[in-house]
């Protein structure tokens, strides 16, 4: 490693499976753009080791477990004296912030939201109260109206808002991975734009002939059964939406593919209903390859898609909601629907339109090349943490805000962080 080379410590909310969710592929292609800087990289998480982590050394990452609660973690990074940090999940800046604003006060502090966790947690509680007073919908509109007054009225008064939104201020800037999600936080509450910087997925456009229409078959859906909005789409999947398919297409097959597959998604594996539970994929471009359409009836969520970029890159149109589409960009590759019986015809039809097919799949190729460039976000992030560590003293001073936040939240989770630390030591 370069001893002059900017000095980058990540602590992340889990260690990275870039395979097992969109989350852990974005955090790794944001690692990739540091490396193509040269910069020096440690990965730190007080999380256990998935069976999907990914090979960071290999990459020429150092990894550091880390304790939550312990004050191992000021001599750590005092000795490591990172130029940013990055936390993952607004989780590990409340645990790990303020000893890194004791320890290391000129680090550039960066949070990678993933997601708003706040926005899909306000949207599943609506989704259960709406299911409450109509348990036999189809018609999932209401739902999906995008309405960001009305998102704001459900958010604002939670406490996981107040906590995400917070640890956004305390930060010198967040990741966002969605416009809407930016839109919404400037908009609506009020987060200065400087403290917010778009950070979308990044991928390399296609250039390859992707595998042509007739060499396809069947339904694919995929996503990590841990994530509560994959599982909702998997039920919903079950229950109202394949029925429909196969209603129109009995000899259809549908694979739902995901990490961690629970007991309860594999006794939903039902052959005769052309109903595959395939657990986790070991490569999940090749299967999403060799579909020719793919699922996603996203009922709620935030942030976007990685399986929805996955499809574009394989050249799998897909079928989805608003949710789904959300902030990834248009035309669409493929149909967006709001109800259940919509979604089945619109993806019967799709399935044997070769011509409609072929254009949603070129619709694709086109949406990542214009959108998700690799080399452009990632020269832009790059580029956005140089100029704030340029400017940081002026930076901070204009968000009071966060520097109040920072004195209140943070002496009070240093007195309970350090009466922990004494009460485990006394055991």
């Amino acid at each position: 490693m370069n001893p002059s080379a900017t000095k980058v410590l990540v602590v992340g909310y889990v260690w990275p499976e870039p395979r097992s969710s969109a989350a852990g592929g974005h955090m790794m292609q944001i690692l990739e753009s540091f490396l193509a800087q040269g910069w020096d990289i440690t990965f730190s998480s007080p999380a256990t080791t998935g069976e999907h982590k990914a090979d960071l050394p290999a990459l020429g990452i150092r990894e550091c477990a880390i304790e939550l609660n312990n004050s191992s973690f000021d001599t750590f990074i005092q000795q490591l004296a990172p130029d940013i940090v990055l936390f993952d999940r607004f989780m590990m800046e409340e645990q790990f912030g303020w000893r890194v604003e004791k320890c290391c006060p000129n680090a550039l502090r960066v949070l990678e939201s993933s997601d708003l966790q706040s926005l899909r947690d306000a949207r599943q509680q609506r989704l259960k109260a709406f299911l409450k007073v109509h348990p036999d919908a189809d018609d999932f509109s209401p739902l999906f109206s995008q309405d960001l007054a009305a998102e704001f009225a459900c958010m604002a008064d939670t406490d996981l808002a107040k906590r995400e939104i917070a640890a956004i201020y305390r930060c010198d800037i967040s990741l966002m991975i969605s416009d809407v999600e930016i839109r919404l936080l400037t908009e609506y509450f009020k987060v200065p734009a400087a403290l917010l910087h778009w950070c979308p997925l990044m991928v390399a456009p296609p250039t390859e002939a992707f595998a042509p229409f007739e060499d396809r078959a069947h339904f694919l859906s995929i996503g990590n059964f841990r994530h509560a909005p994959n599982w909702d789409a998997v039920l919903w999947m079950k229950n109202s939406l394949w029925p429909l398919i196969r209603q129109q297409l009995p000899g259809a097959q549908l694979h739902v593919y995901g990490a961690y597959t629970p007991p309860k998604a594999t006794a939903l594996h039902n052959p005769a209903q052309g109903f595959h539970v395939m657990n986790w994929a070991e490569d999940a471009l090749q299967v999403m390859t060799a579909a020719r359409i793919c699922l996603a009836p996203l009922r709620f969520g935030a942030g976007i898609k990685g399986k929805l970029a996955d499809a574009m890159l394989c050249g799998t149109p897909s079928v989805t909601t608003p949710i789904g589409a959300e902030a990834m960009g248009e035309p669409w590759p493929g149909v967006v629907e709001h109800s259940a019986s919509a979604m089945a015809a619109e993806a019967v039809a799709l399935y044997q339109d070769q011509v409609r097919w072929a254009q949603a799949q070129e619709d694709g190729r086109q949406l990542l090349a214009r959108r998700y460039a690799k080399d452009l976000h990632g020269a832009a992030l790059v580029a956005c943490l140089e100029q704030c560590r340029r400017e940081l003293a002026e930076h901070r001073r204009n968000n009071f805000t966060g520097s109040m936040l920072r004195h209140h939240l943070h002496k009070s989770t240093q007195y309970m962080a350090q009466w922990i630390e004494a009460k485990n030591r006394s055991v």
